[in-house]
């Protein structure tokens, strides 16, 4: 086994700073040191709910460079910048997988913590770590040019977004919403215009204007509203929130619209993502703090008072 340091949950409250143990390397694996992880609602949501009796250690959105690898692994050396996102291994061969939608698996895949790892049933420790070791096929090449830090979160929140995007068809000449960003944010980020959806004037004036709206709502929250936005033949797609929602089929009856969801993405939906995103300058707005304050970055994280992600510097654990 291989030793490393992370933060650990014993409880809903704080991480502690631990000793942790890696595998050995398998034949097809790779050793990362972990430069950068994001922090997600996930991750929040996970030591939230934690009661203390199994071992967690969050964070599945991380970039680093390779320290070691396996002696089948081909497309890496030891030196490289890879990122990692929130699955770290599939079956392989279902239908999903081998479409490449291994975030579908039928057999469902192997989370980067809090899952079971596919050979010895061992719960997978995430990346708030300083060394994490991973099947290859499950590692991406970060590409020259993009920021590590503000990289990290595209492997979560930027390809969760991507997939929909791609699968819907979005190009020049589409008309995108995105609902949960902000006015004020969407404007500084580029956006053309501001729909305040509690504002009824402001929603009738924008009613069927959209080819393809995002909703990254992350809590319950009634559809009406934002189906009524969406053009005929147009899509909601709904990623921001994974609980039960009710929907009237009037509301998507008038103007034959659709729902749609995501979640993740498969490997080669994620590459392509980052090819993306250092064609054009893409990352994310994030706030980097050293590892060591990862409570303060959850507590403040359920205030809200962050914009817009929170990743931590692995580099104090050395």
């Amino acid at each position: 086994m291989r030793s490393t340091t992370g933060w650990q949950a014993d409880g809903p409250t704080k991480l502690h700073e631990v000793p942790i143990s890696r595998r050995d390397l398998r034949r097809d694996d790779i050793a990362v040191r972990v430069d950068f992880c994001g922090v997600c609602h996930t991750d929040l949501h996970a030591v939230r709910g934690h009661n203390g009796e199994d071992v967690l250690v969050p964070g599945h959105e991380f970039t680093g460079v390779v320290i070691e690898i396996g002696p089948d692994v081909t497309a890496f050396r030891v030196g490289d910048s890879v990122a990692v996102g929130n699955i770290v291994d599939s079956c392989g061969v279902c239908t999903m997988c081998t479409a490449g939608q291994e975030n579908f698996c039928r057999e469902f895949p192997t989370l980067t913590y809090g899952g079971t790892d596919r050979h010895d049933g061992t719960t997978t420790l995430g990346g708030f770590s300083r060394e994490y070791v991973v099947r290859d096929r499950f590692v991406h090449p970060l590409p020259s040019g993009l920021d590590p830090a503000a990289a990290a979160p595209l492997l979560c929140a930027g390809i969760t977004v991507w997939e929909p995007l791609r699968a819907l068809g979005v190009g020049p000449g589409t008309r995108v919403a995105v609902a949960g960003l902000g006015g004020l944010d969407a404007i500084r980020l580029g956006a053309r215009d501001v729909v305040v959806s509690t504002d009824p004037d402001s929603a009738a004036a924008s009613r069927d204007r959209f080819d393809v709206l995002i909703d990254t709502i992350p809590v319950a929250h009634d559809l009406a509203p934002y189906l009524r936005l969406v053009a005929v033949d147009g899509t909601l797609s709904q990623v921001g929130y994974l609980g039960a929602v009710t929907v009237e089929t009037m509301d998507l009856l008038i103007g034959r619209k659709k729902l749609s969801s995501g979640g993740s993405g498969g490997l080669p939906a994620t590459t392509a993502m980052l090819e993306f995103c250092a064609a054009r300058g893409i990352v994310a707005d994030v706030e980097t703090l050293p590892s060591a304050r990862v409570t303060e970055a959850l507590d403040r994280l359920e205030r809200g008072d962050v914009r817009y992600r929170f990743v931590l510097d692995l580099s104090d654990l050395d």
